[in-house]
């Protein structure tokens, strides 16, 4: 899920750019394709479920509205039966990132602790940014570049988003995962931001490398 969700929902981005559409609405006519025309008969998601969350974020979050100097991705992903959605801010100067907002929107069934399931929520979601940002670890000869963490790059308090509001769909499934639903999708939300934010597609990870050569080659 970590890898593909990136891939994934980056590509999506790029297909609704293709044909002109908005990066939400492309995606929810496509949901809206498998609900009325469902392909197979197996399919371990829920079109509408995955559509709702996507509707939560774009209200909760404001999308489509202006703001001065902030650069918005989105992304979905499904994963451990639960449903995620988020909308990431991001101001980019000088190749220093800020993210001054996360919106995310979950549908995890029955929330049955919303403290620990919103901490759950935050968490995934600082720490997929500083994975998709900083993580690298390299092998030779089989045996690893890095070997502790003074070596390894992980997100500082002052990388982390200035604000992360968590909403939940409410409804009576029964309770699913919540520990790692909000982690994959947060790769390609900043992706996507970064391309608004930079003209550019950023593909490989870590993508602070893929910004230090920009500002260098700028």
């Amino acid at each position: 899920s970590n890898f593909i969700a990136a891939a994934e929902q980056c590509f999506l981005d790029e297909l609704a750019e293709a044909t002109g559409k908005d990066p939400i609405q492309f995606r929810l006519d496509l949901l809206e394709r498998v609900i009325k025309n469902p392909v197979g008969k197996d399919n371990d998601y829920d079109a509408s479920r995955y559509a709702g969350v996507l509707k939560l974020v774009r209200d909760k979050s404001s999308w489509g509205t202006t703001r001065p100097n902030i650069a918005r991705g989105v992304s979905a992903y499904y994963c451990h039966n639960s449903y995620v959605a988020q909308v990431l801010d991001l101001t980019l100067e000088n190749g220093k990132t800020s993210i001054p907002r996360v919106c995310c929107a979950v549908d995890c069934g029955i929330v049955v602790n919303p403290d620990a399931a919103i901490n759950l929520a935050e968490g995934s979601i600082v720490d997929g940014i500083g994975n998709a940002l900083y993580g690298s670890i390299g092998f030779k000869n089989g045996v690893p570049g890095k070997n502790n963490f003074n070596a390894y790059r992980l997100i500082r308090i002052n990388e982390a988003p200035k604000s992360i509001d968590v909403h939940f769909v409410q409804n009576d499934f029964d309770p699913t995962g919540m520990g790692e639903p909000a982690f994959p999708p947060v790769f390609a939300a900043l992706a996507n931001a970064l391309y608004k934010a930079t003209g550019k597609r950023f593909y490989d990870q870590p993508f602070i490398e893929q910004l230090d050569n920009s500002r260098m080659n700028d």
